[in-house]
């Protein structure tokens, strides 16, 4: 089974995912539990900002800084080319209003840290510039997230509203700062321990997930999702992922970036974040919206991994 899914490319993880959905299909918190878990993933989501602030260096910052054309134009494609792709797409028949916001709360997300810097690597690309920059994004994602969601999405349900921004910043930003400040105390334990903080990272996604597709579940999520309305976030999300690749390919060559800066451009640039998403969408949504709002999010965050893992393969080859 291992060996199979290392060569369709599957990440293990989809795979928790995707279990976690089916339990919070037949077992979806109720009642006295529901209201448990979702204390539970209050803390969660605020441990997980804690420790991304904790873990992210201030010198990488600085050092990162001196590349600011290749990251303003990462934060180009992530915040400005991908939002103009889901207005157009997020109008397209077929889809209910849940699934249509899900698709265009996907372009408002920052980059993803890991699998860009992981594929970065492995093509030969700039790895300092790609931490840089993508540390960057998931900074940047905190702020323009929320604002672009009321902008773009809750803005038209009800008029432009600030308090996205502030839950942002009481449940998420002040968690961040505060892993930031403790940093020159405990940076050294959370790096000496990263694997094992990476299953609270993971863990807490996995308990936003479970608890926001059973609120969905109760409201009727899979009676009102049909297998075409599937297929199309599927095939609008491999559409999606093209432009954005085909886009940055064009951007690196007629801004003169360097191959390896080329690299970072497009594996930065064309991901979004399933770990920021997420717990975001569990802030900025209704619980009982939140399970379809994020079915898009990790449609798409499988799709990206697998066609960048073969890019990634490609990038090696050519040198």
């Amino acid at each position: 089974m291992q060996r199979l899914i290392a060569r369709l490319n599957i990440d293990p993880y989809l795979l928790l995912l995707v279990s976690t959905v089916a339990l919070a299909s037949v077992l979806p918190a109720r009642g006295v539990f529901a209201d448990i878990a979702g204390g539970v993933v209050d803390a969660g989501i605020a441990l997980l900002f804690f420790l991304h602030g904790a873990k992210l260096s201030r010198e990488a910052i600085l050092d990162g800084a001196r590349a600011w054309k290749l990251h303003l134009s990462v934060a180009s494609l992530t915040f400005v080319l991908f939002p103009l792709i889901g207005l157009a797409i997020s109008s397209i028949p077929g889809l209910g209003p849940e699934l249509a916001m899900g698709l265009m709360f996907l372009t408002l997300l920052p980059s993803t840290v890991q699998s860009s810097i992981a594929f970065t690597a492995i093509a030969g690309g700039n790895v300092a510039a790609a931490v840089c920059s993508a540390s960057f994004s998931n900074l940047a994602g905190i702020f323009l997230t929320p604002l672009l969601t009321a902008l773009l999405i809750t803005g038209k349900q009800g008029g432009f509203s600030t308090d996205p921004v502030v839950a942002i910043s009481l449940q998420l930003l002040l968690p961040f700062l505060f892993g930031q400040a403790l940093r020159p105390w405990i940076g050294s334990f959370v790096t000496r321990h990263k694997k094992v903080l990476g299953y609270v990272d993971r863990g807490s996604i996995l308990l936003v997930v479970y608890t926001a597709f059973g609120a969905a579940v109760l409201e009727g999520l899979w009676s009102e999702v049909t297998p075409s309305e599937l297929g199309l976030i599927a095939g609008l999300s491999l559409a999606m992922l093209a432009l954005v690749l085909m886009a940055a390919v064009l951007m690196g060559r007629v801004l003169g970036f360097s191959r390896e800066d080329r690299i970072v451009l497009v594996f930065c640039g064309s991901k979004k974040s399933l770990a920021t998403g997420v717990p975001l969408a569990s802030v900025l949504f209704a619980s009982s919206q939140v399970g379809a709002i994020v079915l898009p999010l990790m449609f798409f965050h499988q799709i990206q991994l697998m066609v960048c893992a073969v890019l990634a393969r490609r990038f090696a080859k050519a040198g």
